[in-house]
C-alpha cells in the first residue's frame, strides 16, 4: 500500500448500484470502475431487484437511492441490513440530509450523500463505509446522539414549513409523493402496496399532523415539497 491507497494486487471491493435512473447508474458505474480499489458488480432499479442482486453478487457495499420508482430505499436498506448484515450501505439522495439522513442511518445505512455532492465526495463516503466507518455530517451524528437512540427523528425543512418528525418512514414517503401531485392509485403502484394501504397512511398523516381533511393534507404536502431544502 502506497500513500494510503491499495496496491494493484489488492482485490477490488465490489459495489452494487440501486437507482431507478439508468443514466445515473451508468454515470456512477463509470466513475467507480475507474477506481483502483473498487468495481461495480451489478445494478438494479428497484427494491426487490436490489435485494435479489445483493444475494446474487454479494457486494461489499450497496449504493441505494432513497426514492425509488417502486418501493422505497429505506425499505431496501432495512432488508439488506436484516438479510446481509455484512454488506455496507451508502444512501444516495436528492433530498437534504435534514429530511432523510437520520431515517436512513436508523434503517441500517452507514452513510448518506446528496446527489448534488461532487463525485470525489461520493467516492470518499463510499470508501468510509467500506472501512466500517460512518459517512454522514457531524450535524446528523450530533442529532442522533442527542436523541439517545430513541428512534425519534427530527425532520425539519425550515422556513416555517410543517414538521414531520411524527410520521413513520412510509407516511413520510406518502406525504412527499402527495405533495408532488401523485394520486392514491399512482402512489400505491409506486410503493407496491394496496390502495387501501395508502389511504390508511393518509389517515395516519392527517391524524398525526392535526389536519382536518384530505384537502388540508394535500395543501400541506405541496407546501412541504415546495419548501424542501436542496442545499
Amino acid at each position: 500500500m502506497k500513500n494510503g491507497k491499495p496496491s494493484g494486487s489488492t482485490k477490488k471491493k465490489k459495489i452494487l448500484i440501486v437507482d431507478d435512473h439508468p443514466l445515473l447508474r451508468v454515470g456512477i458505474a463509470r466513475v467507480i470502475d475507474q477506481q483502483k480499489d473498487m468495481t461495480v458488480c451489478g445494478e438494479a432499479e428497484d427494491g426487490p431487484g436490489g435485494l435479489a442482486a445483493v444475494a446474487k453478487c454479494k457486494p461489499d457495499a450497496v449504493i441505494v437511492d432513497i426514492s425509488l420508482e417502486f418501493g422505497t430505499g429505506l425499505d431496501l436498506i432495512r432488508d439488506v441490513r436484516a438479510h446481509h448484515p455484512e454488506t455496507a450501505v451508502l444512501a444516495l439522495s436528492v433530498h437534504h440530509e435534514n429530511l432523510y439522513a437520520e431515517r436512513a442511518i436508523r434503517a441500517g445505512a452507514k452513510g448518506y450523500v446528496m446527489k448534488r455532492e461532487p463525485v470525489d465526495n461520493v467516492l470518499a463516503a463510499l470508501r468510509k463505509v467500506l472501512q466500517g466507518h460512518m459517512a454522514v455530517s457531524e450535524n446528523v451524528i450530533g442529532r442522533i446522539v442527542a436523541q439517545g437512540g430513541s428512534g425519534k427523528t427530527t425532520d425539519k425543512t425550515g422556513g416555517g414549513s410543517i414538521q414531520v418528525e411524527a410520521l413513520s418512514n412510509r407516511e413520510l414517503e406518502v406525504f412527499r409523493l402527495l405533495g408532488t401531485g401523485l394520486g392514491t392509485r399512482e402512489i400505491a403502484s409506486r410503493l407496491g402496496v394496496a390502495i387501501s394501504t395508502v389511504e390508511t397512511y393518509r389517515a395516519g398523516i392527517k391524524r398525526k399532523l392535526g389536519l382536518a381533511n384530505n384537502s388540508e393534507v394535500l395543501c400541506q404536502a405541496a407546501r412541504f415539497v415546495a419548501n424542501e431544502p436542496i442545499d
